[in-house]
């Protein structure tokens, strides 16, 4: 027993931060570890807005399968890089739109696996499936993806925040146009990064990467267009994720425009 704890502890790898945990404790949650919340707190005074930009990236998830359910007709969610569940994840937006969406949630985090699990309850029409798998494997997802989604018909393929974490030399733009390569027309892209213009958000994500299990790359507004690159991309094009199709409900925080995103469809 003492064997099988000390893996689960090195694979959670609680004496380091991780993205996920991070994340978690800059959106008020509570599934991190003391090292998340020191390094959390190291980002918030370098960059004090980023907890505002976090709920920022959380709303475009919302608002981006909100589009994807109810304008697109989707009905399959590929997720990747879900991070650890908070309010209006990904099945709870897209079913309440219709009950019958099927979502596959893929993150190489055990803990945020094991919250997923414990926590993301599909309705009875519809199902949810859980990958432990890192987004550098598209072909193991994908592969892994085909036994809850039929990859035959159009699927929603969201990577909100998570190809920040890939490194130029790993070749962030092929491995989503391998993923998109195997969804068939009429599938969508939803996609939102880190940009690399506002210098204090430039040094926070410098120390978090000088404490991290893993980095993260902000990259420049092109570059994230980038990745959209042969689709048909849906108004109001690539833009700061304040400005992707904002909710006259919900008033926009004040903060910094620091991340790009969009919506694109394939031909």
């Amino acid at each position: 027993m003492d064997d099988v704890n000390a893996d689960v502890k090195n694979r959670l790898q609680t004496d380091r931060p991780h993205s996920a945990r991070v994340w978690n404790y800059l959106l008020g949650g509570k599934d991190n570890y003391p090292v998340d919340s020191e390094v959390g707190d190291v980002i918030l005074s370098t960059f004090p807005e980023f907890a505002a930009v976090a709920r920022l990236q959380r709303a475009f998830l919302a608002r981006s399968v909100r589009f994807l359910a109810a304008e697109a007709g989707i009905r399959q969610f590929l997720d990747i890089g879900t991070g650890l569940p908070t309010a209006d994840n990904t099945h709870e937006v897209a079913q309440r739109i219709a009950p019958e969406s099927r979502i596959v949630y893929v993150d190489n985090d055990p803990l945020v696996l094991a919250h997923a699990r414990a926590l993301l309850t599909s309705s009875p029409e519809g199902a949810c499936a859980y990958i432990s798998e890192d987004v550098r494997n598209p072909g193991r997802i994908l592969a892994e993806a085909a036994n809850t989604l039929d990859l035959s018909r159009p699927v929603g393929l969201t990577l909100l925040g998570i190809m920040g974490q890939l490194s130029d030399e790993e070749r962030p733009g092929e491995v989503v146009a391998e993923l998109l390569d195997a969804l068939p027309a009429g599938s969508y892209l939803a996609l939102s990064d880190g940009i690399d213009t506002n210098a204090a958000l430039n040094a926070a994500v410098t120390a978090y990467n000088a404490q991290s299990a893993n980095t993260y790359h902000l990259r420049s507004p092109e570059a994230i267009a980038g990745y959209f690159t042969g689709l048909d991309v849906v108004d109001p094009g690539v833009v700061a994720t304040s400005a992707w199709r904002p909710d006259d409900m919900q008033p926009v925080e004040d903060a910094a425009d620091v991340a790009y995103c969009g919506v694109a469809r394939k031909g």
